[in-house]
């Protein structure tokens, strides 16, 4: 089985969209393996988004994803599991979003844009690993 990483952001969790985001995936027989309702501390998120450092958008992205909890999670399914999520997901500005997406369908600002999801194995193996140590 292949694996990958999501975090349904802060404005998902006040908004009560994780239960909606998560069973879209199980609709599409995906699996959580692991799953943590956590807020993010800042070193963690600066580790996460390091590859946007050097960024005008770093801070706001950092604040952002901390202020408030957040749904990490692992999802499991058969092959190319990060390419599944990231086609569910949707653009990353959900006005351009294509509808039966996640961003779609629920999200607001490009800004705000409910889920983070791995953009490839590597990426998935390390996020799994700065989150899920052990896993």
């Amino acid at each position: 089985m292949d694996r990958t990483f999501i975090i349904c952001k802060p404005d998902a969790v006040e908004r009560g969209l994780v239960g909606e985001i998560i069973s879209r995936f199980e609709r599409r027989n995906l699996s959580v393996v692991a799953a943590e309702l956590r807020t993010i501390d800042r070193a963690t998120a600066e580790q996460h988004y390091g590859e946007h450092s050097d960024k005008p958008f770093f801070g706001e992205l950092v604040d952002f994803i901390t202020r408030g909890p957040a749904m990490l999670a692992v999802i499991e399914g058969p092959e190319d599991t990060w390419k599944v999520v990231r086609t569910m997901m949707g653009a990353t500005n959900p006005r351009d979003a294509a509808p039966g997406t996640i961003r779609g369908d629920l999200g607001i600002l490009f800004t705000e844009n409910l889920i983070h999801g791995s953009d490839g194995p590597e990426a998935a193996q390390r996020e799994i690993a700065l989150f899920f140590p052990g896993l």
